[in-house]
């Protein structure tokens, strides 16, 4: 199979593409990666030897940029690439509105005009909006409610994939997911921020009393996730992923606290952001009937190993927290295209 990827130098698309070449021989990975803040080329740089694997910088909005990681066809689309931070679509979401909109729409164009390409659109819980305490988890019946800017972007990304699902019956799955963590998380994020920070004896802040609820998947078994949904989805279907692992965000920074051994009062409770959802949950009970699909890992493991992921790559990390990795992305580019 050969697979254009989206956003394959940030978190969950780079995860992605190391698991499809480590565990899919003969399949090839064009990489499409405008290379913005979130996207790290150390994150593949690993890869970059490798016969199945080849980078295109360039933009998901403009037409001709898909047109050239589109060069010689492909057989499947999966969209990783967004604007995906809530802090920053709240400060500005014409941004959000170019990746996740308009780039969603020219990818469906351009994959209507190949033969048989399949459209994986990755997306989010939070298009659903927040839960109540009692409420039931998400499923893929429940209504689209999006809060923020970017979820309201990413809404509006899926409603147009499943309508070109519909009106041109085009080959589309959506994918929604829970909160991820993992290996090579961009540090603005809670569990690489509260590790990092934690490392550095600095502050853990803590948006308002911290009782916010999230379910966390391991980045790992999200791209299990896709990958089934990519191999075995239904066309026009949606498909939900979660690992039933709801925490508190305090009692996570609590346990980053506790596996890394520092001081308690670190922890720094400060203003809660605008229209803080309280509560996300995934019922992934459809992904496991309809793809066969389970988490690999509870989150006690998968947090244990995150943490000490980061204390074994203290150079990535530090790299991107001060800004050095992009003089890495320079070199590494003006390598490629001397």
């Amino acid at each position: 199979m050969k697979l254009v990827v989206t956003g394959g130098l940030g978190f969950i698309g780079s995860n992605f593409i190391r698991m499809v070449l480590q565990g899919r021989p003969g399949w090839s990975v064009v990489n499409l990666d405008l290379v913005t803040y979130a996207g790290n080329p150390a994150n593949l740089a690993d890869l970059e030897r490798h016969g199945g694997y080849r980078f295109v910088k360039g933009d998901i909005a403009e037409p001709q940029d898909v047109a050239a990681a589109l060069e010689g066809g492909a057989d499947a689309i999966v969209n990783f690439a967004a604007e995906s931070h809530v802090d920053r679509s709240i400060l500005s979401a014409e941004p959000f509105v170019r990746t996740n909109v308009v780039g969603t729409v020219r990818l469906l164009e351009a994959a209507r005009a190949l033969p048989a390409c399949r459209v994986v659109h990755v997306s989010t819980d939070e298009v659903y909006g927040a839960l109540t305490p009692d409420e039931p988890p998400f499923t893929e019946r429940t209504p689209l409610s999006p809060t923020s800017p970017y979820a309201a972007s990413k809404a509006a990304a899926d409603h147009l994939a499943l309508a070109f699902a519909r009106t041109h019956g085009q080959d589309v799955v959506v994918t929604r997911c829970s909160n991820n963590y993992g290996p090579y998380q961009f540090p603005e994020k809670l569990i690489p921020l509260m590790i990092t920070n934690a490392i550095e004896g600095r502050k853990l802040p803590v948006y308002g009393d911290g009782r916010q609820v999230r379910d966390w998947i391991h980045v790992e078994d999200h791209c299990a996730g896709v990958l089934a949904a990519l191999e075995r989805g239904t066309a026009g279907e949606v498909y939900n992923f979660g690992a039933r692992a709801e925490r508190h965000n305090l009692d996570i920074v609590s346990r980053i606290v506790a596996l890394l051994k520092v001081r308690p009062d670190l922890v720094e409770h400060v203003k809660d952001r605008p229209a803080h959802d309280r509560r996300y949950a995934m019922d992934p009970a459809k992904a496991e009937r309809a793809l066969g699909w389970t988490p690999a890992r509870t989150f006690e493991q998968g947090l244990a190993d995150t943490v000490r992921w980061y204390v074994e790559h203290e150079d990535w990390w530090r790299r991107v927290k001060d800004g050095s990795y992009r003089d890495f992305y320079r070199t590494w580019y003006e390598e490629r295209t001397a």
